[in-house]
């Protein structure tokens, strides 16, 4: 009968064996002498936890990925020349008579220290509030200083030569390529980032800037502070100085983005000086149709264009270039340099032409020096007095 009863008893729950354990153990002699306490790390009372010996020092931020709202400490440079979205192909003489667009800065709104006008951002102080006016003086001043330089002694020789022969295309593939635009503010870095690996760099100009050469010469050694040693058609040899050194080089900001064109005055008018209204519709139908001078290759070189017209100007007084399948601002920016290196008068951009009459007081140019096709700069004495000039 006891062994039934036994039986038929429920065995204890497990929290009462845990809570008799518990007890026990609370009170045991063993704990109350060696007095037994956890180590930190297993302590659940953070007061008793030791502090972290590198609490003093600072905790390094969490990372947060970059935002356009941050402000943005603006860049400094110290060139000495109005920053231009393209060097050949505005000038700083004619002012234009409109803006397309609001005064928004390429360069990115507080990322340079300059105040961009529309057109350009000049090396003034940034305090002045009017920007008005024509390029400092000084500066032109500042830009020989410098170039001399960076130049140092004239070149040999032996090692115009060398250069040249290393710049060549079956030894070379570096290149830099100058085409519609002219030269870019942004080229002016890829032309530094050339010379970290050679001191020569081989430039090719095709298309609009061709028609005068000698102003992409004189603006790439003006801007870049370097030395053109040959120029073969529209191939020229860019040399970066003696004392020129890359860890110093220039601080060059970068445009994020083409400017909008601002309006400009109108290159064809509705009467030619000295015509009526009559005889101008009459010489645009004259004009169109005569035999055309020459057919114009888009994006080809232009460097004799100028001499053609001039010679064409001794027997016809309007001389007609096809300028079949250029964009309609090409064709436009060709004419405006033919009206200021001829000189001449432009008559119609019709059908894809030029038209341009010579003018009835003509004179042909006493100078007929022209930029000739291949130079190579061996005799330093000819380039210092060419660099005078």
């Amino acid at each position: 009968m006891t062994l039934t009863r036994l039986s038929r008893q429920k065995p204890p729950s497990l929290f009462i064996t845990v809570r008799f354990l518990t007890r026990h153990l609370s009170t045991s002699k063993l704990r109350d002498h060696y007095s037994f306490q956890p180590p930190p790390s297993l302590s659940l009372d953070p007061q008793k936890s030791k502090s972290n010996p590198n609490s003093h020092k600072k905790q390094k931020p969490k990372y947060r990925p970059p935002s356009s709202l941050d402000q943005i400490k603006p860049i400094y440079s110290d060139l000495p020349f109005d920053f231009r979205f393209s060097y050949t192909e505005s000038s700083p003489t004619v002012r234009p008579i409109g803006l397309r667009e609001p005064k928004y800065s390429p360069f990115g709104p507080g990322r340079l220290d300059r105040e961009w006008t529309g057109v350009c951002a000049p090396a003034v102080d940034p305090k002045v509030k009017s920007l008005e006016g024509t390029e400092d003086p000084n500066l032109e001043a500042k830009r020989k200083l410098l170039r001399g330089r960076i130049q140092g002694a004239p070149l040999t020789e032996a090692e115009r030569k060398f250069l040249v022969e290393k710049c060549q295309r079956n030894r070379n593939k570096r290149q830099i390529n100058l085409g519609r635009d002219g030269l870019t503010h942004n080229m002016l870095n890829d032309i530094h980032n050339h010379w970290k690996f050679a001191e020569a760099v081989r430039i090719k100009c095709l298309g609009v800037p061709t028609v005068d050469m000698k102003n992409v010469c004189k603006q790439l050694e003006d801007k870049t502070f370097g030395k053109i040693i040959q120029r073969h058609g529209g191939t020229l040899i860019l040399y970066r100085g003696r004392n020129y050194n890359r860890k110093k080089r220039p601080v060059i900001p970068l445009m994020l983005w083409k400017p909008q064109e601002p309006v400009y005055p109108r290159l064809i008018k509705t009467t030619i000086d000295g015509l009526s209204i009559e005889e101008t519709k009459e010489m645009r139908k004259r004009g169109l149709a005569v035999p055309a001078l020459t057919k114009l290759a888009k994006n080809g070189y232009y460097g004799s264009l100028v001499p053609m017209v001039r010679d064409a100007f001794v027997v016809s007084e309007l001389v007609r270039i096809d300028c079949t399948g250029f964009e309609r601002s090409d064709y436009k920016k060709i004419g405006c340099k033919l009206r200021d290196l001829v000189p001449c008068i432009l008559v119609t951009f019709e059908k894809e032409q030029i038209v341009i009459w010579r003018g009835q007081d003509y004179k042909p140019p006493e100078d007929g020096h022209f930029f000739t096709d291949r130079e190579f700069f061996d005799d330093p004495g000819c380039d210092m007095e060419r660099s005078d000039e």
